[in-house]
């Protein structure tokens, strides 16, 4: 069952996509990976929903990627007396950590990490950025503020801290339990909230080890300073648009999702381009022109995968939703215009750099001048594959590997079509079982030619070295 584009479809289950018919037609429809956020559901939901994505994987006998988002820290204000409040611009509102229910001038913030992190002058965002205050004075236990931007204010509303990196870690109590579940039931990536710096990944690492690979969340501020490191730490990168535009300008988020494409392309990372892409599908069958116009952008960008969040997860038209997001990618990349921007916004590797770079910037050119049908990798880690699809090459990427895991992994790469095999031996195994799988899976005709890369001694991770012409 093969996709015919590059860019892949992930997609979040939820309340209205939990039936397996419902599952099933989504897969159907078009989606490489499943996103369970774990800010919802219960641990019987997540792991139903495990049970019924691997039961459709060996229905369909086709690797299906599978990314658990934690929640991460979630601050918010507390009750209030009389219910809902109302700000007015100019006045003063008191943050603290006392419990007791506020009012129309004070509201308890049951955290003290906020406090150490603000000093005068520090702006805060309630309710998703819709209210703003200023710190004017503030302590370990309060901040005295005035509001800049009023509205009104109900208890439990986020708080959000743009300008300061606050001394809390990324995962709470409840990620290290939904993080040991998620594990525990085999998710192949595990997206990582509230990332403000690059320690914030090397911690998470500690604890996942080989057992996952980690997606990046690029939604604070401070990240965006960093994400070179950030993006050199992580084995993916999601760019979650709907919390960068609460912590900063609206008209600053399509820079740098631009620069985080482009990043994560240089480096080989696979991004993901997420929140909002075709909202108004939650309700309509059909989504604005600038919708369509959003997914196409991420698509000529080079983005390995664009995402569904509510649109899958409690709209109306899922399935509509998901083929109307296949149909825009193989519209995009049928353009002759495509090819052009994704060769114009390559970057190639640098000199000096591993082996694997360059014998895949050589495979690029390979398959360009012989218009090769089909690029062959044999990989145990995935890193032949991933390094192939940094490349953004011409010819589609048939990925080979002895793990089932590995295979799951790579449906969020670019241009990558992964197949569970036994592994080969030597270069003659090798090359009769790349001709033989791309001519089943339609990749080939016979007659035509194949590129084969691989790295020797073979089922070593990470020694791309050999590339090989055959034809199938």
């Amino acid at each position: 069952m093969r996709r015919t584009r590059n860019a892949k479809i992930v997609a979040t289950l939820g309340p209205a996509s939990s039936s397996e018919d419902m599952v099933r037609r989504l897969f159907l429809a078009g989606v490489d990976v499943f996103r369970l956020n774990f800010s919802h559901g219960n641990v019987d939901d997540n792991a139903a929903r495990f049970r019924m994505l691997r039961a459709l994987e060996r229905e369909t006998g086709r690797p299906i990627g599978i990314l658990a988002d934690l929640q991460g820290p979630k601050l918010r204000v507390g009750t209030f007396a009389a219910g809902a409040v109302t700000l007015f611009e100019g006045e003063t509102f008191r943050l603290d950590l006392d419990p007791a229910p506020g009012n129309d001038r004070r509201a308890s913030l049951p955290h003290p990490e906020i406090f150490a992190g603000l000093v005068p002058g520090t702006e805060l965002l309630l309710d998703d950025g819709k209210l703003r205050v200023v710190v004017e004075r503030c302590g370990a236990d309060f901040a005295e503020t005035r509001v800049a931007v009023g509205g009104k204010l109900s208890e439990r509303k986020g708080v959000n801290v743009p300008g300061v990196v606050l001394p809390i870690s990324a995962l709470t109590a409840k990620d290290r339990r939904d993080l040991d579940l998620a594990l525990e039931l085999g998710a192949d990536w595990i997206a990582l909230s509230f990332v403000q710096r690059p320690e914030d990944v090397v911690g998470a690492r500690e604890l996942i080890g080989a057992r996952a690979l980690i997606v990046t969340k690029l939604e604070k501020p401070r990240a965006v300073e960093r994400l070179d490191e950030i993006a050199t730490l992580s084995d993916a990168v999601m760019v979650a648009r709907g919390d960068l535009g609460v912590e900063l300008p609206a008209e600053r988020v399509p820079a740098i999702q631009k620069h985080a494409v482009r990043t994560c392309r240089r480096l080989g990372r696979p991004v993901i381009v997420a929140t909002q892409m075709l909202e108004s599908m939650i309700d309509s069958p059909v989504p604005t022109r600038a919708e369509a116009s959003d997914v196409a952008t991420a698509v000529y960008d080079g983005a390995d995968a664009v995402m569904l969040s509510a649109e899958s997860a409690a709209g109306k038209h899922p399935v509509e939703a998901v083929a109307m997001m296949d149909r825009i990618i193989q519209q995009v990349e049928s353009d002759p215009l495509y090819r052009q921007l994704i060769e114009a916004s390559h970057t190639p590797a640098r000199a000096g750099g591993a082996v694997a770079d360059a014998v895949c910037s050589a495979m690029r050119r390979a398959v360009a001048l012989l218009q090769a049908s089909a690029i062959v990798c044999y990989t145990s880690s995935g890193h032949t594959s991933l390094r192939a699809a940094r490349e953004r090459p011409e010819s589609p990427v048939l990925s080979l590997t002895p793990s089932i895991a590995t295979a799951r992994r790579l449906a969020l790469a670019w241009g990558v079509h992964s197949v569970h095999i036994e592994g080969v031996h030597d270069v003659e195994e090798m090359t009769d079982l790349a001709c033989r799988v791309s001519r089943r899976e339609g990749f080939a005709e016979p007659g035509q030619t194949i590129v084969a890369i691989a790295g020797m001694p073979f089922g070593t991770p990470g020694t791309t070295n050999l590339m090989r012409i055959a034809t199938a």
